[in-house]
């Protein structure tokens, strides 16, 4: 790298940022937008299963992805090679995006001082032995506690992600992201019937806040308390009845069910079920829906998402209406309105897309003791795991961890096999009642979409859901 030439910190490439800068404005004139994308990831994951460690692994990598569009088409290349040479055959194949060379490039994105997380790298703030001390600790603390355990599975993981993007017209800009997570999984077991129960935790931040004896205790007594109410759990009921959902986790049906379809593209496409509605009542009063990716330290926080936009507090929907999508660059520019810094890659080999943060509904006025009060025959459904739905309608299928039977607004007995099945746009419009008691999920969701993954966070109060569909074992 020259030494007369800015730098590409906390980079060192073979990359000069002079010569890199004019490759790019070769690459994007006559295009609508464009950047340079430079990544270094490095990452370490350790799994403690059944009384020894079952994998211990450490990743590093390094890229840029440099990108053209124009209109609704997108030239992209990507490299590991952090060389001119790679970058200038890069650019040959991003131009073929840009055939009529008639676009006027966008102005790049508002420059922000916020910082939303430190530079720690979590890989590095425990050494190597205690960390798998303390995967033992956990394990031999659950085994002493109960003995209806009989497995226990413990995982740590903890990453850095830098990166740096270039504009055309020469604004630099840099993020450090940390990352770090705990999990514990329980399988315990009693008159031959094993059940399991998990928990967790992360956000970005360096693996300490997770690991102290105090907050590790707490994630593996949940783990455990869960397991055993699944125990004595009974076939869940199968028909339509009232649901009532617990705060913060659960929130990955409003992510799913809702958030795909108010992400941009969807939109422009056609393609969502929200597609068309906006200024429009999609859901009951009361209800506003946020994508949030300003809170300090969560997992799906971004002090500047991948293109280089500040991330924002968007307003989705605001008491029941339609107010707002979550926009990247292209699509924001197409649709004739304003990034919302929700363009997100999995990493430097991808495009970024329109993605969620932390997406959330705000709390209410009712008690979580009144929500479930509500419920006449139904169930309380506090835990949730995996899901999917269909973007074009809403439809969505969930399945739950810990789920309960409720009737006349008793609590009964836990349910095992309940799955919620509805459409994101009908059950918005049949929430009955919305609890004082928002929270946001512990920091442990992950969101697919086009084959990228990326860290996110969820929430909202408890809710009174009438009439879905619950599936389950009929009696």
């Amino acid at each position: 790298m020259s030494d007369t030439q800015p730098s590409f910190a906390p980079f060192e490439t073979d990359l000069d940022r002079e010569a890199s800068l004019a490759i790019l404005r070769e690459t994007v004139a006559g295009a609508d937008d464009g950047e340079l994308f430079l990544e270094r990831r490095r990452g370490e994951g350790l799994v403690f299963d059944d009384g020894r460690v079952k994998s211990a692994n450490y990743t590093a990598a390094e890229g840029f992805g440099l990108r053209a569009v124009e209109g609704e088409v997108v030239g992209y290349a990507h490299s590991t090679e952090m060389t001119e040479a790679a970058l200038r055959r890069a650019s040959e194949t991003a131009r073929l995006a840009v055939r009529t060379g008639a676009g006027t490039l966008a102005d790049g994105p508002q420059p922000t001082n916020r910082k939303l997380y430190s530079d720690i790298d979590p890989t590095t703030d425990m050494e190597f032995p205690a960390k798998i001390e303390l995967l033992q600790e956990i394990d031999a603390y659950l085994r002493e506690k109960d003995s209806a355990v009989v497995q226990v599975s413990v995982s740590i993981g903890a990453s850095l992600q830098e990166v740096v993007i270039l504009r055309p017209e020469g604004q630099q800009v840099t993020d450090v992201r940390p990352m770090a997570r705990l999990n514990i999984s329980v399988i315990v077991e009693h008159a031959g019937r094993r059940e399991s129960g998990s928990a967790g935790g992360g956000g970005r931040h360096g693996l300490l806040p997770l690991t102290g004896r105090e907050t590790w205790v707490k994630v593996a007594d949940e783990a455990l308390r869960i397991a055993k109410v699944n125990l004595d759990a009974i076939p869940a009921r199968a028909g339509v009845m009232d649901v009532a959902l617990g705060p913060g986790w659960p929130g990955i049906l409003l992510h799913e069910a809702v958030g795909h379809g108010l992400e941009g593209d969807f939109n422009r496409k056609g393609t969502s079920a929200f597609a068309g509605l906006m200024g429009k009542e999609v859901a009951a009063k009361g209800v506003t829906v946020l994508d949030d990716g300003t809170i300090p330290d969560r997992r799906g926080s971004l002090t500047v998402d991948d293109e280089g936009t500040p991330s924002a507090r968007n307003v989705l929907i605001e008491d029941g209406v339609l107010v707002g999508y979550m926009q990247d660059r292209q699509n924001a520019r197409l649709m004739g309105v304003a990034a919302t810094g929700n363009g997100r890659r999995e990493s430097f080999a991808h495009v970024p897309m329109p993605r969620m943060t932390n997406t959330y509904m705000l709390g209410g006025d009712v008690s979580p003791g009144d929500i479930v009060a509500g419920v006449e025959d139904g169930i309380h459904a506090v835990g949730f795991g995996g899901g999917q739905v269909d973007i074009t309608n809403g439809k969505f299928v969930f399945s739950c961890t810990e789920a309960y039977e409720v009737k006349n607004g008793v609590v009964g007995a836990p349910v095992k096999g309940a799955t919620l099945i509805g459409d994101g746009a009908t059950a918005l419009k049949q929430i009955r009642a919305i609890g004082n008691d928002m929270a946001l999920d512990p920091g442990m969701g992950n969101c697919g979409k086009a084959g990228q993954w990326v860290p996110v966070g969820v929430g909202q109060p408890s809710l009174l859901i009438g009439g879905l569909t619950v599936g389950g074992s009929s009696t």
